[in-house]
């Protein structure tokens, strides 16, 4: 599609007057109030409480849950998620994760990426809402399994009317309650919204440029421990492309990652049950991979003159590149020799013990020889 085509695409007055009147209010109508009339401990704390059921049904429901399958939750619990992510305001179920798997499909292609980050900042954070792109026309044949749940189906054909009730009537009740209507009105639905809408915005557009990439370097995807912390840990966000269907974002246990903490601990009270993890020996492998390749590169730009001095370090890196290779043929005859046996009805449980140890041992290797390519890495720059 042209260039001319996209930019002048036609606007989408409802999203358009929405995105501008709410930020608007939040940005005038929060001080006003705040410095004439002053906000409540209560508004604080129902504006935080909202916040973050808000953001924990968007990322743990509508994108872990639902767009990615990457565990199954209690019919209570995805009740709360629906309930909360319809507040969030950014549309039903069905069209966020219609959405969302198709970024995954075609991540940084300009026609067909929803919000590809390679048409830019604003049009990747709220741009490719405010006009009828052809990138960002629904196609719900990509959520056959969704339209078999009798709740997103109910939320998507009333879905307007419920994201009006949730908006206005749960701090209208909260304003009630707590005695100060407008206060709340302004605090825990207006500036919740549009804290909400950004924070949710930022993983398309910024997670896809500021950070690193240490797993993948086939997409714009980048891992931000500043990012996690305001989206409930969406910020490492190159792992999350690699392995999109783990339900964890941070993956190592001291990475801020509340979404990941929230889901794990509902499994205790069974309202979560079948979590994907992704294999440690994949994780591992990828960080490799990218480490070799990154170090490869650094060598093959070294100037001839300095190339001799050089060598023991690219010696070094082409004996690790081989372990690894052998690790890695090592890792798949194993492991189908532990599929085979497992498979077998009369398996004796020191086979299986012995063969889940070798399997740890490759894993602990990986480890290692991942240690020992970082310090390479820091020697070639």
């Amino acid at each position: 599609m042209s260039r001319n085509r996209r930019e002048h695409a036609p606007l989408i007055w409802t999203n358009v007057l929405m995105f501008a009147s709410t930020f608007a209010a939040a940005a005038i109508l929060v001080p006003w109030y705040g410095l004439t009339r002053g906000f409540t401990a209560a508004d604080w704390g129902v504006f935080a409480a909202f916040l973050i059921a808000n953001g924990m049904a968007i990322t743990a429901g509508y994108h872990r849950l639902w767009a990615h399958r990457a565990y199954e939750a209690h019919w209570t619990l995805r009740l709360l998620y629906l309930v909360f992510g319809t507040m969030a305001l950014q549309n039903s179920v069905f069209a966020w994760c219609s959405g969302h798997r198709a970024h995954h499909l075609h991540v940084d292609d300009e026609d067909l990426d929803p919000y590809s980050a390679r048409r830019g900042f604003w049009f990747s954070h709220i741009g490719w809402m405010l006009r009828e792109y052809p990138s960002g026309k629904f196609d719900f044949s990509n959520i056959a399994d969704l339209k078999k749940d009798p709740m997103l189906v109910f939320q998507h054909r009333y879905y307007v009317a419920l994201a009006i009730a949730a908006n206005f009537g749960l701090p209208i009740i909260a304003g009630l309650l707590f005695h100060d209507l407008w206060g709340m009105l302004i605090l825990a639905g207006v500036l919740r919204l549009v804290w909400s809408h950004h924070v949710t915005f930022f993983i398309n557009s910024l997670a896809h440029m500021w950070g690193g990439r240490p797993y993948t370097e086939d997409n714009s995807a980048r891992d931000n421990p500043v990012i996690a912390v305001i989206t409930y840990g969406e910020g490492y966000h190159n792992f999350h492309h690699m392995f999109a269907h783990d339900y964890r974002n941070g993956v190592r246990w001291w990475q801020w990652d509340p979404t990941k903490w929230l889901i794990a601990a509902l499994q205790v009270f069974g309202l979560t049950r079948r979590l994907k993890r992704t294999p440690l020996f994949q994780i591992q492998r990828a960080l490799l991979a990218m480490q070799f390749t990154r170090a490869q590169a650094r060598l093959a730009r070294l100037p001839l003159a300095r190339a001799a001095a050089f060598e023991p370090l690219r010696a070094r890196v082409a004996h690790e590149y081989e372990n690894f290779l052998a690790a890695l043929t090592e890792w798949a005859r194993v492991k189908e020799q532990w599929l085979g046996e497992k498979k077998r009805a009369m398996l004796e449980q020191w086979e299986q013990v012995d063969l889940q140890r070798s399997l740890r041992d490759i894993e602990r290797r990986l480890s290692q020889q991942l240690r020992r390519m970082r310090m390479l890495q820091a020697q070639l720059a």
